[in-house]
């Protein structure tokens, strides 16, 4: 049973439609990839999730059971627009947010102490959020979306404001929460977080979900064929076997080896391409080029006229 479900979910705002017809089913203990263009859905999606607002149609479940407001309380919420209060102290502040997910203030000043003391932030307690940089917001924002340790976690485009250090601290500790049981939703724009984090994702553009399912099944549903070999010797000769009878599509030296890339169509295999070649070379790598997440984001987005492919679980 997947842990949160949403089926048929449609909403509109005046003659707008944001969600037509969305599915999502979000496995327990995975972290699951909400994509797409700016205005394709993700947030209101969220949004819906967290009860903010309500579907027009279709039903969201959580453990099987229509998701009611007591559940929000399971739900640690980090929105991409940014609401700390600017004139607050920032200790203050944190205390108070702990305070509203239901934890005492004993509980509350232990986490935080821990969680400022991880994240290097205790200097900044008792500044005001505005003396604050993005960053440094940004970390404080995070600390109190987990501080009480919600079964699901939704980031909507969580490393925006953060250097590549912060960004990896972040990937490092939703990985840890992960681990530790929690559900993990996040909306980014951010293809290489997505194959870094993500165990399955869905795509949405205009309204619709266009893929669903396991993020490296998406990926291979996409391959070209594509294969990267490394070798050294014989370039010319490797060159001239390849052109002959596969695709080659291109071959470069790089740091004293040679790098091609060839592709080969559905009754070609792997081992074809090696057998034609080893005997005048030395291989010393080779790996199928699965198409990067990106690439897929751009490809489905352009086709988006085509009708929507679902990867089943």
């Amino acid at each position: 049973m997947a842990f949160l479900e949403a089926s048929g979910i449609v909403k509109r705002f005046a003659n707008h439609l944001a969600l037509n017809d969305v599915n999502i089913s979000v496995p327990d203990n995975s972290i699951y990839g909400l994509l797409g263009p700016n205005g394709a859905g993700k947030t209101t999606l969220i949004r819906i999730i967290n009860k903010i607002t309500g579907p027009d149609e279709g039903t969201l479940l959580l453990n099987g059971k229509p998701i009611s407001n007591s559940d929000v309380m399971k739900i640690g919420y980090l929105p991409e627009e940014r609401g700390l209060y600017k004139k607050m102290k920032v200790g203050e502040q944190a205390v108070y947010l702990a305070r509203l997910k239901g934890l005492s203030r004993n509980d509350a000043l232990k986490r935080l102490k821990y969680w400022f003391e991880k994240f290097e932030i205790q200097g900044w307690w008792d500044k005001k959020v505005e003396e604050l940089s993005k960053g440094m917001a940004q970390k404080v924002q995070f600390i109190v979306t987990i501080l009480h340790e919600p079964q699901l976690l939704i980031f909507d485009e969580p490393f925006s404001g953060f250097d590549p250090v912060n960004a990896t601290l972040l990937k490092e500790e939703i990985l840890e929460l992960k681990k530790k049981g929690a559900t993990i939703i996040f909306s980014t724009h951010n293809m290489s977080s997505v194959e870094e984090l993500c165990d399955h994702i869905t795509l949405i553009n205009n309204g619709k979900a266009m893929i669903e399912g396991p993020t490296e099944k998406i990926r291979r549903s996409y391959r070209q064929n594509l294969v990267h070999i490394d070798f050294s010797e014989e370039p010319e000769e490797v060159e001239k076997i390849l052109k002959s009878n596969f695709e080659l599509r291109s071959l470069k030296s790089v740091n004293n080896h040679f790098e091609a890339q060839v592709k080969i169509n559905e009754e070609q295999s792997l081992n074809q391409v090696l057998s034609g070649i080893m005997n005048h070379c030395t291989i010393h790598s080779c790996q199928e080029l699965l198409p990067s997440m990106n690439d897929v984001f751009i490809q489905v987005v352009n086709q988006k006229e085509q009708p929507s492919q679902n990867q089943d679980s």
